[in-house]
C-alpha cells in the first residue's frame, strides 16, 4: 500500500478514535463511541500489516491469534468489580510493549530508520527511545502495584517512609542526567539504568498512595501509558500512534484533574507521586465502635418508609458492584415509581475504584440515563429527599470529609446524604470502608442501618414492595 492511502486511512482511524473519546464522555452515547473505537482499530491494524516494512505474517498471526484468544476468554470471565484490576493490568502491558520497542531499537536501529548500518544513532531518536524506555518502564511497575493494590494482594494502605520524596526526587534527576548521557553517548549501560531506575521510580510513585485515592492513580496511569505508546509511535515514525499515545495521555491527564477535583486533591501532588500521606486521623477500634448504638432495621421497615416517600435518590457504590446488586436495585427502583415515587440514582466522581465504575453497572441494568445525577446536581436535592437509600457507598457519603479535619478525606467532596430526611443505608457489616475510616454516617438519627448482602437485601425489600 502506497504511503498517501496508508497516511490517509491512518487519518481516518484517529478521526474514529477522537469521536469514540467524544461519544465516551456520556452514557447515552458511550455504546456507540465504543463501537466507533472498535472501528478505528480495525482500520489501524489492517492499515499497518499492508506497510511495505511488514515482513513476517507468520509470527504476527500467532500473536494476534493468541491475545485475541487471551482477550476473549478474560473479557468475557472477568466481573464487573474486577475492571479496575484489568484496566490497570492493561496499562502495565501498554508500559512494557513500550519497553520492548525502546530496546529493539536500540540495539536495531537499522531496522527502524533511525540508525545506520554501525548501529549509530541520531541524537533526537535517542531522545525518543529514552523517553519511551523510562515512561514504559514507570507505567509498568506503577501499573503492577496498583493491581496488586485493588486486588488486594497489596495492602491499601499508604506504603510511606522518611526520605520518601528526596528519593523520589533523586531518582528523577538521576534519569534526567542518564537520557543527556545516553544521548552523547549511546552507551548500554546508561541505556539499561534507565530502565531499571525508572522501574523502582513505578513502583515508589505509586506505593505512598491509599485505597481511597485509587481512582486518581486509574487515571494518573492511564495517562501514562499514552504518553508511552506516542514514545513508541516516535520510535517507529508511525503517526496513528503517535495521535493515538496523545489522544490517551492527554484525556487521561485531563480525567486525572477532575478526579482530583472531586477529590480534593492536587493535580500536581498526584502526578510526581506523593499525595499519599499518613493519616493523623485515629480511627475508632471495633469494640469501641460497637459501644455506639446505631439504628438497625429490616427489609419490612425499609420497604415500608420507601413506600411512604414522594422522593427517593438511591447512592450506590462498591459494595453494590462486588454483590452484582445493580439488576434487583433497577427492579426495587422500578417497583417504587409505579407507586408514584419519584426516584433518582446519586453518582459520585470516585464512586466504585475507578472512574466511571457505578455508571457502567447502572447503565448494564438499563437503569434510564436521565435518572442519574452527579454530585453537583443532586446535592441541593438532598434537603428535600424524603429516603436516601445508600447501597455500598461508603467513603463517598462519610460526613468526616466535612467537619474532620484529621481524616485522611477530608475536603473531599461528598454526597450530602445526611440532609435527606431519612437514609436507609444497605451494607454487610460496620467495617471500615476503603479509605480506612469510620463513617459518621452510622451513627446519625435519620440513619438506619440495614445489615447484610445487598442483593439479597435488595430482594427482600421487593418483596414486601409487591
Amino acid at each position: 500500500m502506497g504511503s498517501t492511502v496508508s497516511s490517509f486511512l491512518y487519518l481516518i482511524s484517529g478521526i474514529c478514535f477522537i469521536i469514540a473519546l467524544r461519544g465516551l464522555s456520556h452514557p447515552a452515547t458511550s455504546r456507540a463511541g465504543n463501537y466507533c473505537g472498535v472501528v478505528g482499530m480495525v482500520i489501524a491494524i489492517f492499515t499497518t500489516l499492508t506497510l511495505e516494512v511488514v515482513q513476517n505474517y507468520a509470527i504476527i498471526t500467532v500473536g494476534l491469534l493468541i491475545g485475541g484468544t487471551i482477550g476473549t476468554i478474560i473479557a468475557r470471565k472477568i466481573q464487573m468489580t474486577a475492571l479496575p484490576q484489568l484496566v490497570a493490568a492493561f496499562h502495565s502491558l501498554v508500559g512494557l510493549s513500550a519497553c520492548f520497542v525502546a530496546i529493539a531499537a536500540f540495539y536495531q536501529p537499522e531496522a527502524y530508520s533511525i540508525g545506520n548500518k554501525l548501529g549509530l544513532m541520531k541524537t533526537g531518536a535517542l531522545l525518543e527511545v529514552a523517553l519511551g524506555l523510562a515512561i514504559g518502564a514507570i507505567t509498568f511497575t506503577g501499573s503492577i502495584v496498583a493491581f496488586g493494590k485493588l486486588q488486594g494482594t497489596i495492602t491499601s494502605n499508604p506504603l510511606i517512609f522518611s526520605g520518601q520524596h528526596v528519593l523520589n526526587a533523586l531518582m528523577c534527576g538521576v534519569l534526567i542526567t542518564l537520557v543527556i548521557l545516553l544521548c552523547y553517548s549511546q552507551s548500554p549501560a546508561a541505556f539499561w539504568l534507565i530502565f531499571f531506575v525508572a522501574l523502582v521510580l513505578g513502583c515508589c510513585l505509586v506505593l505512598p498512595i491509599g485505597g481511597a485515592d485509587m481512582p486518581i492513580v486509574v487515571s494518573m496511569l492511564n495517562s501514562y501509558s499514552g504518553w508511552a505508546a506516542t514514545g513508541i509511535g516516535f520510535t517507529l515514525n508511525n503517526h496513528l500512534m503517535i495521535i493515538t499515545g496523545a489522544l490517551v495521555g492527554s484525556s487521561g491527564a485531563i480525567l486525572c484533574y477532575i478526579m482530583c477535583k472531586g477529590m480534593n486533591r492536587s493535580f500536581f501532588s498526584v502526578i510526581i507521586g506523593g499525595f499519599g500521606k499518613k493519616s493523623k486521623n485515629i480511627r475508632k477500634s471495633q469494640s469501641e465502635s460497637n459501644q455506639i448504638s446505631v439504628k438497625e432495621g429490616d427489609a419490612e421497615e425499609a420497604a415500608f418508609m420507601l413506600k411512604q416517600a414522594s422522593s427517593v435518590v438511591i447512592v450506590p457504590g462498591y459494595g453494590m458492584a462486588v454483590a452484582q446488586a445493580q439488576h434487583a436495585l433497577r427492579e426495587m427502583a422500578n417497583l417504587l415509581k409505579a407507586k408514584g415515587v419519584v426516584v433518582r440514582y446519586a453518582i459520585h466522581p470516585v464512586a466504585g475504584r475507578m472512574p466511571g465504575h457505578m455508571n457502567v453497572l447502572l447503565a448494564e441494568a438499563n437503569v434510564p440515563y436521565e435518572d442519574v445525577l452527579e454530585l453537583d446536581e443532586v446535592n441541593i436535592q438532598f434537603a428535600q429527599t424524603d429516603v436516601a437509600f445508600v447501597i455500598g457507598a461508603n467513603d463517598v457519603t462519610n460526613p468526616a470529609a466535612k467537619n474532620d479535619p484529621s481524616s485522611p478525606i477530608y475536603g473531599m467532596p461528598i454526597l450530602d446524604v445526611e440532609n435527606a430526611k431519612s437514609v436507609l443505608f444497605a451494607k454487610r457489616s460496620m467495617a471500615f470502608g476503603y479509605a480506612g475510616v469510620e463513617n459518621d454516617l452510622f451513627f446519625r438519627k435519620n440513619t438506619l442501618m440495614l445489615f447484610g448482602d445487598a442483593k439479597k437485601m435488595c430482594e427482600k425489600i421487593i418483596q414486601y414492595l409487591n
